[in-house]
């Protein structure tokens, strides 16, 4: 999946953080595979990240969202940005695209007004 030039840099910053720690605990750094994980390699509990989820929000001052809430989120903007609807769905890892679109159809009202619009304007140019 493409990212974002940020996105990336933050990860490979971590990346060096998971490996010093890595190094600190020697053997019994326990090798889950995951990139997020306790200085022990261990996994952080669901209910954890969360928790650190909802904190932050708090503290932002923003309106309350769960942190599931964030992949609604991303899905309704990419497509009311326009990015394509296979392009959506392979990004939240729907089997196909009729899932997205079936989900997210309260984003497709915009973007049909939009269509309608471009299209017009390429039929009637002023």
């Amino acid at each position: 999946m493409a990212l974002d030039p940020v996105t990336v840099a933050t990860l490979k910053r971590w990346r060096k953080e998971q490996s010093a720690e890595r190094l600190a605990w020697g053997p019994a750094w326990n090798n889950t595979g995951y990139v997020f994980t306790r200085e022990d390699g261990h996994p952080h509990h669901p209910d954890r990240i969360s928790k650190l989820f909802e904190d932050a929000v708090a503290d932002s001052g923003l309106p309350r969202i769960r942190l599931h809430d964030m992949r609604h989120t991303h899905a309704t903007l990419a497509l009311a940005a326009g990015i394509h609807p296979k392009v959506v769905s392979e990004r939240l890892g729907h089997a196909n695209v009729s899932i997205t679109l079936d989900t997210y159809s309260h984003a497709i009202p915009a973007m049909a007004e939009e269509a309608a619009t471009k299209i017009a304007a390429l039929v009637h140019p002023e």
